[in-house]
């Protein structure tokens, strides 16, 4: 060993994970920002009807997440998960360039390309936290919490940004703008790549073959050929997420299948797990569409004296979690040595609580609107407790999943999770719907009341998941404490 290899400091979990979590940040400032603008573009810009613009875009947040089963896969047996991230974010990159150049016939390839991209990048920075804290339960759900931090860091940032810049500079700028982010997060990656050398998975530890990675490139290149079609044939974009609801229930009934008795417990509670996540999606999908469009018609965006662009409402969301984030993974570590912490199942019970009232908060704010206005305060505080709800719910997700199933099948089932979440999106999308406005109507006082009235339909169903969540508590606990093992097959 020479005096220079010895002198070399060792790999920091600390930094790993700071690693992962600027990478992630980076890319979800791309989709953030790219989701803050995109519907009002279709809407305002190339004249979509809501509907249209809902399905659309729909249809695209269900590609985007049914990629990441793929892309988890690829990171798990192929390619190796910091390669696969990295490739990810490479094809993130061009999709956003091809967003920000004016040329409406590029709107979709474009979307294609981000969807699949992310779908192939998505799964795997998840999967390399999971194995910084392998072994620590503990720190495992403080990791995952501040991890969705970087989320909502990197959301915040590009959503207060990219409405101004769709406002100052026009909508491509503001597509421009998410390249730069993803360019920033791969470069970052690169310098800090030494704290995450010790881990990844097995496919990461060897040479890059290269006959394998050409046959990926193929692969992703054919997906977004199929997905380009796909967005634009809301029928058939339909079809396939029947076909892949059907997919994922057949996945999990072969995990069960082949599970030992221990094991087959820990793929019940994931999938228990896994429809109260969906369940959740529905509400946060309406953040980019029906709450988005509400804010462009019924908000009164004047914020004492600052004109809030309506996509920048949105920025509530992240600069909530952000907020929240510390104080609940500080809670999460106390109750950790004191007398327990609360079971997950638990959480998500809680979490659906107070996405009820974060909808009724929505709903009741047409009783104080003025000429169809309503005060941008009741946004605050529904997207406060919204955030909140997402916290407990998806923000433990990930979490779920590391904690039910071993380091083997860990990035393929983060990906599933993923699935799940696309496909409830796409339901969402219909949800939105409910909210439509025709294109004949531009008066506040006729819209309000659409709006107004789905938030509080989805307020009451919101209550009718936490009676079901409530229920399954003791279910759920039964399946932890009594010999639930991770599933780990090769």
């Amino acid at each position: 060993m020479n005096a220079q290899t010895a002198a070399a400091p060792a790999p920091s979990k600390a930094l790993g994970f700071t690693t992962l979590f600027l990478m992630e940040m980076w890319e979800r400032f791309g989709y953030y920002g790219m989701t803050a603008v995109i519907v009002l573009y279709m809407v305002q810009q190339l004249g979509y009807t809501d509907d249209r613009a809902n399905l659309t875009f729909g249809a695209f947040t269900a590609m985007a997440y049914a990629v990441p089963a793929i892309g988890g896969w690829i990171g798990d047996k192929i390619l190796g998960s910091k390669r696969t991230t990295v490739l990810g974010a490479s094809f993130l990159t061009l999709g956003y360039i091809l967003l920000s150049l004016p040329y409406q016939v590029l709107l979709f390839p474009a979307l294609a390309i981000v969807a699949v991209g992310g779908g192939i990048f998505k799964a795997n920075p998840g999967n390399l936290v999971s194995k910084v804290y392998a072994g620590d339960a503990a720190k495992l759900d403080s990791a995952f919490t501040l991890y969705y931090m970087a989320v909502n860091l990197g959301a915040f940032i590009s959503q207060t940004f990219t409405p101004l810049f769709a406002i100052w500079w026009g909508w491509h700028t503001a597509f421009a703008l998410c390249a730069v982010g993803l360019a920033l997060g791969q470069v970052n990656f690169f310098i800090m790549r030494r704290h995450l050398k010790h881990v990844g998975s097995e496919p990461d530890s060897k040479p890059l073959d290269m006959r394998k990675f050409g046959l990926v490139l193929a692969g992703i290149l054919a997906c977004i050929v199929a997905v380009t079609f796909i967005i634009q044939n809301l029928d058939l974009a339909r079809g396939i997420v029947y076909l892949a609801g059907f997919a994922m229930l057949v996945i999990f009934g072969w995990m069960y299948r082949i599970g030992t008795a221990g094991e087959k417990k820990g793929v019940i509670a994931v999938f228990i797990l896994t429809v109260q996540t969906m369940a959740f999606f529905i509400y946060y999908q309406q953040m980019s569409t029906s709450l988005t469009l509400f804010a462009l018609r019924n908000v009164d965006l004047n914020f004492y004296g600052y004109a809030a662009p309506p996509g920048q409402v949105q920025v509530l969301n992240p600069f909530w979690i952000f907020v929240l984030s510390p104080p609940l993974a500080w809670f999460y570590n106390r109750l950790s040595k004191g007398k327990g912490d609360f079971h997950i199942s638990t959480k998500f019970a809680f979490g659906f609580v107070v996405l009820a009232a974060g909808f009724f908060i929505y709903g009741m704010s047409g009783y104080f609107a003025v000429a169809g206005k309503i005060s941008l305060w009741w946004m605050v505080w529904g997207y406060a407790l919204q955030s909140l709800s997402e916290l407990l719910i998806s923000g433990l997700g990930l979490a779920m999943v590391a904690r039910y199933v071993g380091p083997k099948l860990r990035g393929f089932v983060m990906g599933l999770w993923f699935l799940a979440t696309g496909l409830s999106q796409y339901a969402g999308g219909f949800v939105a719907n409910y909210a439509s406005v025709p294109e004949n109507i531009t008066d506040p006082l006729q819209s309000l009341p659409l709006y107004t009235n789905l938030c509080m339909d989805l307020g009451y169903w919101a209550l009718g998941f936490t009676l079901l969540a409530l229920a399954l508590i003791p279910f759920m606990k039964w399946l932890s404490s009594s010999g639930g093992e991770a599933l780990d097959h090769a």
